[in-house]
């Protein structure tokens, strides 16, 4: 794999070019050009240190000198790492929270008086309208390609969905175009939205998580297939569990599940899998114990089904298990091949047979499993990775700045 990022893919979008609207003048520079920005996050549906918004987007901000809230969903109200974490009440359900949670959270916003709103979620969108006549500047962080997304969720009626996913692709477009900037994690998100006010932020690993690779090489490890993430139909569950039991057994190959079952019925069906006797499911782990499942296992596992929202996707799973220099057992979708070629193993994704037969082959010769994970922790090192992806969100940032002068 070359280094840096890969051949293919594709450059940075444009940063968002100046909107006219809000900013106070009141608040004092940080050294250099960077004026210092009131941020505040908005999520429902994030945790208050999620991986993205808070240990990536947030502490970066306040890195460059800002001053960084998060309005979430929490226990109590703290601050950690210069971030300082504002809490509203749990939702007890969906509907709860989008009808009750989502203006909570804009209470608490407007109270700030933000110079800049930055909100993490679709439901927030209306509060996010309000935010931008209020006078803040709005930033939308798109992280999933929201009609396809509405399509594959299984608790809405089958009927529903087409037409749900036509309704909130219009909607989101028309919210967006009042918004200062958008914020979205693949090109082929970026293209749904206004050329101009669009970047891409792309998910990589914080390399100051992976500073260097476990000292312990693959073949003295326990011979562990590990996903990371949620669990269900559409991310290859059934898939993964009826693999790792077709994996000739003299491996003693283990599959580890670290996520939630959604929906729990789906656990269920699967502990009747010849395939359970050999999978460990850890639930959700927090980030502490993530880390460590990375440098015990010995093959990371990401076969999402070809799901239209997964084809265009660059999921942070496929990253992490590459900066923990694993070797990948992936989906072959062609917006993956240009980062795995040299460091996985490429899979159709609805054929266990094909899965478990990656998973023997990568067990069963180390040294090919080692050579495959060194490749992909040298690309991580080169360039795939947070710090050098963050230069785009301050870019951003700093647009929105120079209009707050």
């Amino acid at each position: 794999m070359s280094p840096g990022a890969p051949a293919g893919s594709p450059a940075p979008a444009p940063v968002p070019a100046p909107v006219p609207g809000a900013g106070r003048a009141d608040a004092a520079p940080v050294p250099g050009t960077v004026r210092r920005l009131r941020v505040t996050h908005l999520t429902t549906t994030h945790d208050a240190f999620d991986t993205r918004v808070f240990r990536k987007e947030c502490r970066s901000l306040a890195e460059e000198g800002h001053e960084v809230t998060v309005i979430v969903p929490h226990d109590a109200g703290t601050v950690r790492d210069g971030v300082r974490i504002v809490a509203v009440p749990r939702p007890g359900s969906r509907a709860w929270r989008a009808l009750v949670t989502t203006w909570q959270v804009f209470r608490a916003a407007r109270a700030l008086r933000p110079h800049v709103a930055h909100v993490h979620d679709p439901e927030l969108l209306p509060q996010a309208l309000l935010l931008a006549l209020l006078g803040a500047r709005v930033v939308y962080d798109a992280h999933e390609h929201l009609p396809r997304d509405v399509s594959a969720k299984h608790y809405l009626p089958v009927p529903l969905r087409g037409l749900l996913a036509l309704l909130v692709d219009g909607l989101e477009r028309a919210a967006c175009a009042f918004l200062a900037g958008v914020v979205t994690v693949t090109p082929g998100i970026a293209a749904r939205f206004p050329r101009g006010r669009t970047v891409v932020v792309r998910n990589l690993p914080l390399l100051a998580e992976f500073p260097v690779r476990s000292s312990v090489p693959l073949a003295a490890r326990r011979p562990v297939a590990l996903y990371l993430g949620g669990l269900n139909a559409i991310r290859g569950a059934r898939e993964m569990v009826r693999a790792i039991g077709r994996v000739d057994a003299s491996l003693g190959a283990e599959l580890w599940l670290a996520g939630r079952f959604d929906p729990p019925a789906l656990e269920r069906e699967l502990a009747r899998e010849p395939g359970w006797a050999r999978t460990r499911h850890l639930g959700w782990c927090p980030r502490e114990r993530v880390l460590e499942l990375l440098a015990e296992a010995r093959v990371g596992l990401l076969t999402l089904q070809p799901a239209p929202n997964h084809l265009d996707s660059l999921p942070i799973k496929m990253f992490e298990y590459m900066a923990a220099g694993l070797p990948v057992v992936a989906s072959r979708f062609a917006a993956w091949e240009p980062y795995l070629a040299g460091a996985g193993v490429l899979v159709d994704p609805r054929d266990p047979d094909a899965i478990a037969r990656a998973i023997e082959r990568l067990l069963a010769q180390p040294d090919e499993a080692q050579a495959l994970g060194n490749a992909g922790r040298a690309a991580i090192v080169a360039g795939l990775h947070w710090e050098r992806e963050a230069v785009t969100l301050l870019d951003l940032y700093a647009r929105l700045a120079e209009r707050a002068r």
